[in-house]
């Protein structure tokens, strides 16, 4: 377990330092600069701007600064937010969207897992038929057809639920909708399809010769190896939906990190979108930890070696 374990912190150093890499690449490869929007801006004040932020330091210089200072936490400051970190905007808008994405995954489980099982367990009849086509609408209709739909009937129509912001327990309901559609439909199918693997296997017929019941054989035999595959998508479910769709933040007016990002690429601020694309790396290779120490609970028989 422990040699496993560092084995897999030192892969993740280096998914990380890639990300980084590429990213810091590419952010330097982009035409134009940080401060071509601002209005009437005189040459002298660029060069001063691009010394205040060390934008006129060698490209390795540069390159070297940043990486010794994001081992530390240090994204630098924010080209356009003037006055702020990248890590304190990190911290400020990240909880907003894990609040939303949090429940959202916890809806998605909720939900997707029971609803695949049924769908195994009622194959062929006109309930599967249903949760499928269901299920592949939700997996095939874009995020921001959700939202618009939602809004127009919902919040514009009939008026029951508000469209902008999350100042209230209501304000979360179309958001979470909207975040879950997805993951919810795709657990289904999963769940559905590894249902139906298990329940073909010669342990799960010796089971029921020996006169369990149904829904024994089903929850206490069947679901535990059934979600395996469940649990491997859980992980970047998990990273990507608690950092925030950024269609979704931006439609109902969300003041979380995807809204956050989307600003930065249009202001070319060039730390934030290092940060935070850093930050989505680093929590997506925590995730895929987590979900590889989940797999020896829920089924003893792997080992992690």
């Amino acid at each position: 377990m422990g040699k496993y374990l560092l084995k897999r912190v030192l892969l993740a150093i280096v998914t990380i330092w890639a990300v980084a890499t590429i990213t810091f690449c590419l952010m330097n490869m982009v035409p134009g600069g940080p401060f071509l929007s601002e209005k009437a801006i005189s040459p002298a004040a660029t060069a001063a701007l691009e010394a205040k932020y060390g934008l006129d330091k060698p490209f390795f210089e540069r390159y070297v600064t940043y990486l010794k200072d994001a081992c530390h936490g240090d994204f630098g400051l924010s080209l356009k937010q003037r006055g702020r970190t990248v890590m304190d905007i990190i911290s400020t808008k990240f909880p907003v969207s894990a609040r939303v994405g949090g429940v959202a995954v916890l809806v998605s489980l909720l939900l997707g897992v029971p609803l695949g099982v049924v769908a195994a367990y009622k194959r062929g009849t006109a309930i599967d038929s249903t949760l499928s086509v269901l299920a592949t609408l939700g997996i095939a209709v874009p995020s921001f057809v959700i939202c618009t739909v939602l809004m127009y009937f919902f919040g514009v129509k009939l008026g029951w639920l508000p469209t902008l912001g999350l100042s209230t327990p209501k304000h979360f309901i179309m958001p979470v909708f909207a975040l879950a559609a997805y993951p919810t439909s795709y657990i289904t199918r999963l769940m559905r399809s590894s249902m139906l693997d298990v329940l073909g296997q010669d342990y799960m017929r010796t089971a029921r010769a020996k006169g369990l019941s149904q829904k024994v054989s089903l929850f206490k035999h069947a679901l535990r190896n059934a979600i395996l595959p469940v649990i491997t998508y859980l992980g970047p479910m998990i990273a990507y939906t608690l950092v925030g769709s950024f269609i979704v933040e931006k439609i109902f007016t969300i003041p979380g990190l995807g809204g956050e990002f989307i600003k930065a690429i249009n202001g070319r601020d060039y730390t934030m979108i290092m940060g935070t694309t850093i930050f989505l790396a680093v929590f997506m290779v925590i995730m895929l930890l987590i979900v590889d120490i989940v797999y020896t609970i829920v089924d003893p028989r792997i080992k992690l070696k």
